[in-house]
């Protein structure tokens, strides 16, 4: 038996930052993660990362600043190929492209010096509960079994996480409205070219062969591109190596190519956690769901949400109640940054299962796309009354989804307006849900999407 003020689950993004955010106010602290020490920080990811410019002061951007391998990048490319079409889509905000690997050994270097306990080749397999509350959890190491012992637990896990399975959260607020159908299948390679792209300075998107996915190509360089794809688990599965590969055989650039290498994962594609909090138990990161669900990109968020769970840990254990509602100040810092933003973006997600790909390409096609970019990177879009004639004249056989785009947009903003209204306490947490649904079956009913959730 080992004992910690804190036990954190994964050394992902979220993980160590929380962690970190611990260990530097004076609390024991440890992350147990399942990879070697060789391996720790190698995790299936685009690479790129919006929001670049900063990241918690737990772990500073200066620290971590060496693995950014591409900051030229400064906007998004979508290729539309049945409309013969390539779209520059302007995206707010500082971007960067990153060797993950290297980010994510200096993210450990960083918990480490701050003077986190890591355990590695550590496999989590159960959690300890004592009335209601999260006490800690056994895992493996050596072929040995070890109850690791704290005040609070964070599970940084990871898409579909373990301990989510195995703790009972019938008498807590925690969001267990989560199953596989949320969640997105990805597969990346990096491969490195002989010749420059002529794209270093875009992320480049692709729509699969259906509407619920999309392939990337993210340069980490001018000469080493993180290329993949992904699709909605409630979707047909797409071959997904295979698909890749078909694609990389079709550009010229990539003749000759080398895979250097490649992995899979399951991303989160959907909104936030309505609560991801539970007696002396907070969730972080994809294990909560803190991505853009139209994207599946997470990294900064998930870093303040580590920051925001450690010094929610932190002032827990000193007042002596880590109950749930004290934890409960954590869900609100998360939806107030970020959290309600990605909960509107998810709508769109939502919008386009109910459509033909061919239809939604052809759209994309018609409409300027700043308005779709304010869409994707602002939580909302003001496209409805201001369109443009000529815009109307090009989207001719797709006013049927546009009209229902801007229903669907009207749907986001009152979404939007209720997550910024998310209850400062408990108490307010069930009528708040029961309004929230009220709209998500409007957003149903006007974009004829099955229900998500």
């Amino acid at each position: 038996m080992t004992t910690y003020d804190v036990v954190v689950v994964g050394a992902g993004t979220a993980g160590c930052y929380a962690a970190a955010t611990v260990a530097r106010a004076g609390y024991d602290v440890a992350i147990l993660e399942r990879k070697t020490a060789q391996e720790a920080g190698h995790i299936a990811c685009g690479d790129a990362i919006k929001g670049a410019a900063n990241f918690p002061d737990a772990i500073p951007k200066s620290q971590i600043e060496p693995a950014f391998s591409n900051t030229h990048v400064d906007h998004g490319r979508l290729e539309l190929p049945s409309e013969n079409t390539k779209l520059d889509i302007p995206v707010p905000g500082e971007l960067a492209v990153l060797d993950r690997w290297e980010y994510g050994r200096l993210l450990i270097d960083g918990a480490e010096q701050r003077g986190v306990d890591f355990h590695y080749d550590t496999v989590v397999k159960d959690v300890l509960q004592d009335d209601g509350r999260i006490t800690g959890v056994t895992a493996v190491s050596d072929g040995s079994m070890t109850e690791y012992l704290a005040d609070v637990v964070i599970d940084g896990a990871g898409a579909l996480s373990l301990l989510q399975d195995k703790a009972d959260f019938s008498g807590a607020t925690f969001d267990t409205n989560v199953n596989y159908s949320q969640f997105c299948s990805a597969y990346r390679e990096i491969v490195e070219v002989d010749e420059p792209v002529e794209w270093d300075d875009a992320l480049v998107f692709k729509p699969t062969e259906r509407a619920a996915g999309y392939l990337w190509y993210f340069p980490r360089s001018a000469t080493e591109i993180n290329v993949g794809l992904g699709f909605q688990m409630n979707e047909q599965p797409i071959k997904l190596v295979k698909a890749l590969r078909a694609d990389l055989e079709e550009r010229d650039e990539f003749v000759n190519a080398r895979v250097t290498d490649k992995l899979g994962a399951a991303l989160p594609t959907r909104r936030p956690y309505d609560s991801a909090v539970a007696p002396g138990f907070l969730a972080v990161g994809d294990a909560a769901g803190h991505v853009n669900p139209t994207t599946g990109g997470g990294i900064a968020g998930a870093a303040y949400a580590g920051q925001y769970a450690g010094e929610q840990a932190i002032e827990t254990i000193e007042s002596g109640d880590v109950g749930e509602s004290a934890l409960w100040e954590y869900n609100k810092r998360v939806m107030e940054h970020f959290g309600a933003r990605y909960a509107a973006l998810d709508v769109y997600n939502i919008f386009i299962t109910a459509y033909d790909l061919d239809d939604l390409t052809g759209l994309l096609a018609a409409v300027p796309t700043q308005k779709f970019s304010e869409a994707l990177y602002s939580g909302s879009t003001s496209i409805g009354p201001q369109i443009a004639l000529k815009t109307l004249y090009r989207s001719i056989g797709h006013w049927d989804t546009l009209f229902d785009l801007y229903s669907t947009k009207r749907l986001a903003d009152r979404l939007l307006k209720h997550y910024e209204n998310y209850p400062d306490s408990i108490e307010g947490f069930d009528a708040w849900k029961i309004r929230r649904d009220r709209i998500l079956d409007d957003i149903y009913a006007a974009s004829g999407a099955d229900a998500k959730y």
